[in-house]
């Protein structure tokens, strides 16, 4: 996890030295042309032609990247609910071993594994009716809520991203109608092809903004579905651990309720 840091990290850090450089090879291309005209690259149509605005526009699409990718490292079910571990917690519970089962789920780093080591401590063995659930399920209920908050910390930055990349594509675009339309008061006649070309490359922020926010969105609502679906399965699977120990116990008591037969 500490290397995926280091990873995103110094891919956000290049990002954004390799767009500093952009900026500064747009101004020294804006030279160049006052000198001599020169055709515009991919890179520069649609990249550089945007201003030094385009540098956090940048920096927030190489950020919403990285946390694609670690959002998808860190909700594997590996780290939620691996299923071999499951089987064995309930597989002790099914025995009524409930001291083994903590001591199994404490070695555990993953998300039941914690859930299972903070709850079950709270079964009460004088209650054989319903072994204390109501303190089991307030004790899962405190986990889930203390967790959701590192859980969804890096999924909620997905939607902050979409939110601010749009706003920084117009302010790169109304930044650049406002000094297309300084130089043209300053000149005192308009030059419709000059105009459009200058409106045109204003424009560039607001579309990569968009893009930014088109990206970031969708991922946010799936990684979030994700989360919820890896938490509703350790929390499911905690109830059905602590049913089964309940039925076990009252297996006898359950059976003399039953008639034999009805005639």
């Amino acid at each position: 996890m500490k290397n995926l840091f280091r990873l995103g990290f110094r891919f956000v850090a290049f990002a954004s030295v390799l767009m500093a450089a952009f900026s500064t090879s747009a101004f020294a291309q804006e030279a160049a042309e006052t000198v001599a005209p020169q055709e515009q690259t991919m890179l520069d149509k649609w990249i550089i032609a945007g201003g030094w605005t385009m540098i956090p526009i940048m920096l927030v699409e190489a950020f919403i990247i990285f946390l694609v990718i670690y959002n998808m490292v860190a909700l594997k079910k590996e780290k939620f609910c691996p299923e071999d571990l499951k089987v064995t917690l309930l597989q002790l519970m099914a025995e009524c071993r409930i001291r083994s089962a903590i001591e199994v789920a404490a070695g555990s780093p993953t998300y039941l594994g914690r859930l299972v080591a903070y709850a079950l401590p709270n079964v009460d063995a004088t209650r054989p009716e319903d072994l204390g659930k109501d303190a089991i399920e307030d004790a899962v209920a405190d986990f889930t809520a203390n967790e959701s908050r590192s859980v969804f910390k890096w999924i909620n930055m997905l939607a902050l991203c979409a939110q601010i990349s749009p706003m920084l594509g117009l302010f790169g675009t109304v930044q650049g109608m406002v000094g297309a339309f300084g130089t043209l008061a300053t000149a005192g006649q308009a030059d419709p092809t000059q105009l459009a070309g200058d409106i045109s490359v204003a424009l560039l922020t607001t579309f990569w903004g968009l893009i930014n926010a088109i990206i970031a969105t969708p991922f946010f609502f799936f990684q979030k579905g994700i989360a919820n679906a890896q938490i509703a399965e350790c929390v499911g699977t905690v109830q059905e651990m602590v049913n089964t120990s309940i039925n076990v116990v009252n297996a006898e008591a359950q059976l003399a309720r039953i008639p034999e037969g009805l005639a």
